[in-house]
């Protein structure tokens, strides 16, 4: 029988995840092992979901979850606890959960190299899971940042009509962590005041699909520096798979 990792959230059609492991387990070799998607209208039914599949070994969170899922996990890694966010889970022997975060490492190696002296202070549209994770992020690299929502809930978060050319005099980073925009709702875009954009500007989306969102496009026309969230994605599962097969249970290396 198969060892099995998959991916929660919903929707998922525009997972990445399944592809990427899919074809990496081709590359390798790995003929007992499988990677599946499930979609979980609500976080409720995970206990039922986890009982259902009893060679799931490890999960990825997307979006709706990162949050949620917490309150089924046993061990959270250091990073988890600070930012309250997951989208990594092993699963132990007797159902035992340890959550980690990989969307901080993804990010983290993703954006280094872009990263100029200019730039010193950040925007983070949305208030999510991944937002948390970039947060995080920024604050390690000692880089300044306020939350954008468009229901600011405290002094550290801004709405979007906040944003004016004061702003944008000194905060040179700009990352969408919102679905806005994503596949199938590819002419959507984040309401935004564009034409504040200068060639100083790095603007991250952590969209992957389009590769080019209507925010990235707006952006590039102002000679912004622009990022998509492929990299992240790349680097978050490879950092999953290392977390896998060094707490897992199950010696994935002998199906490979």
């Amino acid at each position: 029988m198969k060892t099995t990792l998959g991916l929660i959230g919903y929707p998922l059609g525009h997972s990445f995840s399944k592809r990427y492991f899919s074809m990496k387990f081709k590359q390798e070799n790995c003929k007992n092992i499988e990677y599946l998607n499930f979609e979980l209208p609500d976080i409720d039914i995970f206990p039922a979901f986890l009982k259902r599949y009893p060679n799931l070994v490890g999960l990825n969170v997307t979006i709706p979850y990162k949050r949620e899922i917490l309150k089924f996990v046993n061990y959270k890694s250091e990073v988890v606890r600070q930012i309250r966010a997951a989208n990594t889970l092993t699963i132990l022997p007797g159902r035992r959960i340890i959550a980690d975060n990989t969307d901080v490492i993804g990010f983290e190696r993703s954006i280094l190299p872009h990263l100029k002296n200019h730039h010193q202070r950040a925007l983070i549209l949305g208030t999510g899971g991944a937002a948390q994770a970039v947060a995080y992020v920024f604050k390690k690299l000692g880089i300044s940042y306020l939350f954008v929502s468009r229901n600011p809930q405290n002094k550290h978060q801004l709405s979007y009509e906040d944003l004016h050319s004061g702003i944008f005099r000194y905060f040179k980073i700009v990352v969408n962590t919102t679905p806005v925009g994503s596949y199938p709702h590819v002419d959507h875009i984040v309401q935004f005041p564009y034409d504040l954009i200068t060639d100083l500007h790095l603007f991250y989306d952590l969209i992957y699909n389009p590769s080019k969102t209507r925010f990235l496009q707006e952006a590039e026309k102002k000679g912004a520096t622009i990022l998509n969230g492929l990299e992240m994605l790349q680097l978050q599962a490879e950092a999953s798979w290392e977390i896998w097969t060094k707490k897992s249970g199950v010696k994935f290396k002998k199906n490979c």
